[in-house]
């Protein structure tokens, strides 16, 4: 039997796996998962000799496959990011365009809800440079409140009832597709 366990980059991943609507959405696809998300502390420590013990954790609660959800940051490409990454075969490395923060705007409903602004769209959230400052200069203009933090925002857009679904289905975030493709085909795979 299949179960999946996730390792990710930072805080706002960790968030946003373990306390938006993502584990419903497993739960919809019958797929088992290991409930707590661990977190690497940055993209510099999602290398393989450090991945081992975090592996290791997710297996010893009985995970099959491991899901590894990181930014592209600096990167030039996907590809690379995964090779830095290194992933065993039984790991499967996901990367948002270059921060995960750009699944946010992505999410219409929850950042309409967010910024108090039943009118807001976001046209291309994967192509700025700085979704979190994106965000937070957003915020100054319509609320004219900022963001202290990144961890600050995922939790405020989870109360905003963020969902990575709705990300996934902006014509422009192909990283939020991706990841929910990927688990998708882990799920078919069982």
């Amino acid at each position: 039997m299949v179960k999946l366990g996730f390792i990710v980059e930072g805080d706002t991943e960790k968030i946003i796996l373990e306390k938006s609507d993502f584990f419903l959405y497993m739960d919809s696809l019958n797929v088992a998962y290991v409930p707590e998300v661990i977190d690497a502390n940055g993209n510099s420590n999602l290398l393989p000799h450090n991945i081992v013990p975090h592996t290791q954790t997710l297996e010893d609660k009985g995970a099959t496959v491991i899901f590894i959800l990181t930014d592209l940051d600096e990167d030039e490409c996907i590809t690379h990011t995964k090779e830095r990454i290194d992933p065993l075969p039984h790991q499967i490395v996901t990367v948002s365009t270059k921060a995960i923060e750009a699944w946010f705007l992505s999410d219409t409903k929850a950042m309409c809800s967010f910024l108090k602004a039943p009118d807001f769209t976001y046209q291309n959230p994967e192509g700025v440079l700085s979704s979190f400052d994106e965000i937070r200069a957003i915020r100054m203009e319509k609320n004219d409140r900022g963001i202290g933090s990144k961890p600050i925002l995922a939790q405020l857009m989870i109360r905003s009832n963020f969902s990575i679904q709705r990300a996934a289905q902006h014509p422009n975030c192909n990283g939020a597709k991706y990841f929910l493709q990927k688990i998708t085909e882990v799920a078919k795979a069982k």
